[in-house]
């Protein structure tokens, strides 16, 4: 057969013409199609059809193969819960030259076992992961969001040589081998995407591509906020407490956590700065195994607000005050307790300063078991 050569216009593809190529991957046929970095060989998932591919591709039958998602909240599809890391790195990269390598804890496998059966699941997961990319393209995201099953799409390349990133080059590849190739030009960028690997022991860096490790790493890190009045007292003894806990769940020590790619602070809402932590507050983490002593005050900022990516506040008000600073963060500013406000002990008893420490760790204990990894 002769491959078909589809000519389209990068910026305004023609959709019907992308609609025709999608029924052929349906179908079990081979379509090469641009992306940013390189052009892929989309393929439905499916046993008779993955076979197919690696013949083309020159690959054994083994050969573990990303799954293309035509929008980023597609991933949802494939990844039942979205760890917080894991979330805001593809809200940072996607749709983008960045294939992601998601572990996925045993009962999300079962439940996407359930979900995708026999075959489809047996070749969209292997040892408990997936990898989906999401590419930059409006060709590539219109043929992936036309199909009607799951796909795969390799670089567009004979295993060995180098990956085609124009229309000609995969015909000198693979002409005759595949049903039709997708014309936009030339890829953006030419270069394979990154691959990272991500799950509860942070991300590993699989493949470099486009992005340095610094970068991946940055901006996936998540920020954690706790506010309160004077940030004295209860945001300092929230912040350390939470840091516990969020350590002991994820397996590692205080310390570690930045290295771990996790940043947790807190912040006033009066403009403090400098003030050291109250003896009373440090006291009453000392007794919960948490060293505050070397806090002092800041105060919050449009940029902390806008740099972080949970925000718990010690009242209602300090949430107020959050959002006339920066209205956009009500969707991830909250009330550390949902049903009262931390009552304030400044200038109370020990006794008084230990039973909200009681109180923040309670609500701190909480939060930590419902967060994903």
């Amino acid at each position: 057969m002769d491959t078909e050569v589809i000519k389209l216009d990068s910026a305004k593809p023609d959709i019907k013409l992308i609609r025709s190529a999608a029924r052929l991957v349906d179908q079990g046929r081979l379509v090469a199609f641009p992306t940013e970095t390189v052009y892929g060989l989309a393929c439905r998932v499916k046993t008779d059809s993955i076979n197919e591919l690696s013949i083309v591709k020159g690959r054994t039958p083994e050969k573990y193969y990303t799954v293309h998602i035509g929008l980023r909240s597609d991933v949802d599809k494939y990844v039942p819960r979205l760890g917080l890391r894991a979330a805001k790195l593809i809200n940072n990269f996607w749709p983008g030259p960045l294939t992601v390598v998601f572990e996925l804890e045993e009962e999300d496998i079962q439940q996407q076992r359930h979900k995708f059966h026999g075959q489809v699941f047996d070749l969209l997961y292997r040892d408990n992961s997936i990898g989906l990319r999401c590419p930059d393209s409006p060709t590539a995201s219109i043929l992936l969001q036309l199909t009607n099953n799951p796909v795969v799409a390799p670089s567009a390349n004979l295993t060995g040589q180098e990956p085609a990133v124009t229309a000609e080059q995969v015909i000198d590849q693979l002409d005759g081998k595949i049903s039709a190739v997708l014309d936009t030009g030339p890829c953006k960028y030419q270069k394979s995407s990154s691959v990272v690997k991500i799950g509860k022991k942070g991300i590993h860096v699989l493949r470099r591509g486009l992005y340095s490790d610094l970068q991946l790493h940055q901006k996936s890190t998540v920020q954690f906020l706790f506010v309160c009045t004077g940030n004295t007292c209860r945001s300092p003894m929230a912040e350390g407490l939470f840091k516990k806990y969020w350590a002991e769940k994820i397996g590692c020590n205080v310390d570690q956590l930045e290295q771990m790619g996790y940043k947790v602070l807190s912040a006033a809402t009066l403009s403090m700065a400098g003030v050291p932590v109250s003896t009373e507050a440090v006291v009453a983490c000392k007794k919960r195994g948490v060293d505050i002593s070397e806090h002092r005050s800041q105060a919050v900022s449009e940029k902390l607000i806008e740099e972080s990516d949970l925000i718990f506040t010690m009242g209602r008000s300090h949430r107020d005050m959050v959002l006339s600073i920066c209205p956009d963060a009500a969707e991830k500013c909250f009330p550390l307790a949902t049903d009262k406000d931390v009552p304030d002990p400044i200038g109370q008893s020990q006794i008084v300063y230990d039973k909200c420490a009681d109180m923040i760790e309670n609500y701190i204990k909480d939060i930590v078991s419902e967060l994903v990894i």
